[in-house]
């Protein structure tokens, strides 16, 4: 989900506007992930790094992540996707803690489409905190393989990740999912994060379809 600011700014707009246009993209890409057939989706809304920027739009992104579950919400709820929070709960304000709890409390049995919002979330965080737990349970050196470790990451019952979609032309990761991307397939588009459309999203997933994946075999 980047490229906001870069849009606002081209537009001669507040970088606040180009936040509020990039959350309409959400409605109709969940719709094309639906019709799709996609059960999982990650966004990446706020990383860990983001607090870095300036005070003013920080407040600004806790607001519109506050308003967006608000508004929003029911309606996934109704059109069958479950809601799952993805990140460091800590330092985030509580009234945007009990808004994503609540979202995934009313959204916890639907089945039709899993979506995960990586809220003050990285990927380097996630790893760090999962051997943190790992010690705490004080589990042995010889006890801890993949899968094991992989049991201690914030969403373990999430798959592996098949694609990564990457707005606004940049080339990096930006610390995103690091452990479940290893196999992942990139689609890189130049198309800023506002302008992404539901047709642009299933032109991604038919790249997607027509590649061939190894996953390191011949």
């Amino acid at each position: 989900m980047d490229g906001n600011g870069r849009w606002a700014q081209r537009r001669w707009l507040p970088r606040a506007a180009g936040h509020r246009e990039g959350v309409a993209v959400l409605t109709p890409l969940l719709e094309a992930a639906g019709k799709a057939g996609v059960k999982t989706l990650t966004l990446y809304a706020f990383s860990t790094e983001n607090w870095k920027r300036p005070p003013k739009e920080v407040k600004t992104l806790m607001r519109l992540f506050l308003e967006t579950a608000r508004k929003q919400v029911p309606t996934l709820n109704e059109r069958g996707a479950r809601l799952r929070f993805l990140g460091r709960r800590e330092g985030l304000p509580e009234s945007v803690l009990e808004a994503l709890t609540q979202a995934e409390e009313l959204t916890a049995e639907n089945e039709k489409l899993d979506v995960y919002i990586a809220l003050n979330y990285g990927g380097r965080a996630e790893i760090v905190d999962a051997a943190r737990r790992i010690v705490e349970d004080g589990l042995s050196p010889e006890a801890v393989d993949e899968e094991t470790f992989a049991s201690y990451l914030y969403a373990p019952e999430a798959p592996e990740v098949d694609l990564v979609i990457r707005t606004s032309g940049e080339l990096r990761v930006s610390n995103f999912l690091l452990w479940q991307i290893a196999y992942a397939e990139f689609y890189v588009t130049e198309t800023l994060w506002p302008d992404f459309s539901a047709e642009e999203f299933t032109r991604a997933l038919e790249d997607f379809a027509s590649r061939s994946r190894r996953r390191g075999g011949a």
